[in-house]
């Protein structure tokens, strides 16, 4: 491996990647088999300083049974805005238990801040990114802590996440996206193939599923993502959007 490509080995406050390593870790697993940039990664280089985190959505189960297959013992971070679908909750319970993971941590939004800045539990009807930002980004900011890398479920084929990479920076960690260059048809047959549990709601209508305020039944014809914040200028939560340094 060249200097470029190799991993930092000492963690510190510094940025543990640079933008020249993530370009590094993309040439080098560039057209190699998700499972097997998975394998290599999560048994090797990254043990023990990566962390999965799952919203527990409509096609998270593929990305889950994909990690658990190389190492059930990676930690699998959930944040429960305390705004979910009671559907997603127990469905989280399901998976994680079916695919056998052994470390799943769940964080939720600070008590103070909530008292402090949604007392009356209503952000979200005024002020969605706010809402986003108390209930989802400062929580992940903290489960977060002390890591690394970190395992993202976005895919390419969705709206507004053209040309994903595999790798890039996020608040000076390195976040994988192994399911960047899968579509639509690519996931729903590894559904079948591995018999994975889908999320109850999707038959419902929803095949994008967030906090149950901000998450709407989708129609024929409108985009997968179309249910989320309906009518509101906002198509990310705020984890996958903060700059990259």
């Amino acid at each position: 491996m060249s200097e470029a490509a190799r991993l930092p080995d000492v963690i510190d406050t510094a940025p543990a990647f640079t933008a020249d390593q993530v370009a590094a870790l993309n040439a080098r697993f560039s057209g190699r088999p998700t499972a097997e940039m998975l394998a290599e990664l999560l048994i090797g280089e990254l043990k023990g300083r990566i962390a999965v985190v799952s919203s527990f959505g409509a096609e998270s189960a593929v990305l889950l049974g994909l990690v658990a297959a190389v190492d059930r013992s990676v930690p699998l971070i959930f944040v429960n805005t305390q705004k979910m679908f009671g559907e997603t909750l127990a469905y989280r319970d399901s998976l994680a238990e079916q695919l056998g993971f052994t470390d799943l941590r769940v964080y939720r939004p600070d008590p103070y801040e909530i008292a402090r800045r949604d007392d009356k539990s209503l952000r979200w009807a005024y002020d969605p990114d706010g809402c986003c930002d108390l209930r989802k980004v400062e929580p992940l900011r903290r489960a977060l802590a002390g890591f690394d890398a970190w395992i993202s479920g976005r895919k390419g084929f969705q709206s507004g996440r053209a040309a994903l990479p595999r790798f890039e920076l996020d608040e000076g960690r390195l976040k994988i996206n192994p399911l960047a260059d899968w579509d639509k048809a690519a996931i729903d047959a590894h559904f079948g193939a591995r018999e994975l549990p889908r999320h109850p709601l999707e038959a419902a209508g929803y095949p994008s599923i967030g906090c149950q305020p901000c998450t709407s039944q989708v129609q024929p014809g409108e985009d997968p993502r179309a249910g989320r914040w309906r009518h509101w200028d906002k198509t990310e939560c705020g984890i996958h959007n903060q700059p990259a340094f």
